[in-house]
């Protein structure tokens, strides 16, 4: 293949893109953070993004079944509905060897987490989101994150699991800065592209 059909080639794959929120000691348990409207906007802009949520067995079992129960109740804020709604919306893949069972558009995958994300990046469609600890750090070893988007909230928390717990990156991954925003809470929105 030559060097501009690579790069086009390249240019026309799904992107996997890894947003989590994180605290400023490097925490990434989501129940230390309170969202606002902002913040849940936000969210949204990524869901709108993407057609595919990518998870592992315990992230899956955090968001499932709250969200869905919300898009159900209808009893929460605008902005938790309308996020549950694009949530459910939302063709899921969950990679376990426990789980068992899963809801609505949801598939458990069993084999290989680099196999099929190659697989996934070639096919037609808009971003895969990726969210997590176990998972998303597994793919970044693999070099399998083309981006980041990381929430920063002025929250320390004291204690929590962080990214890349017992991974070992071959190289020092370079990320570059291409978007960042301000929110009102404090909280600060980065958006990193793999250089």
């Amino acid at each position: 293949m030559l060097e501009d059909d690579s790069a086009q080639y390249e240019a026309k794959m799904r992107k996997v893109i890894y947003a989590i929120n994180v605290t400023l000691d490097g925490c990434l348990d989501h129940t230390s953070m309170v969202p606002t409207d902002a913040l849940l906007d936000y969210s949204m802009h990524l869901l709108q993004e993407a057609d595919l949520l990518v998870y592992g067995r315990k992230t899956y079992e955090l968001m499932v079944p709250y969200w869905p129960d919300i898009a159900k109740q209808r009893t929460d804020t605008k902005g938790d509905i309308e996020f549950a709604d694009a949530f459910c919306s939302l063709n899921k893949l969950v990679f376990s060897r426990s789980l068992e069972s899963a809801e609505g558009n949801t598939r458990i995958v069993r084999t290989n987490l680099q196999a099929e994300i190659l697989k996934l990046k070639q096919e037609h469609g808009k971003n895969i989101l990726v969210g997590g600890v176990d998972i998303p750090s597994q793919l970044i070893e693999l070099g399998l994150v083309d981006e980041f988007r990381f929430v920063v909230h002025p929250i320390i928390a004291g204690q929590g699991r962080r990214l890349l717990e017992g991974i070992s990156l071959q190289e020092k991954l370079k990320l570059r800065l291409v978007e960042s925003k301000i929110f009102s809470s404090g909280a600060v929105a980065l958006r990193y592209l793999k250089q």
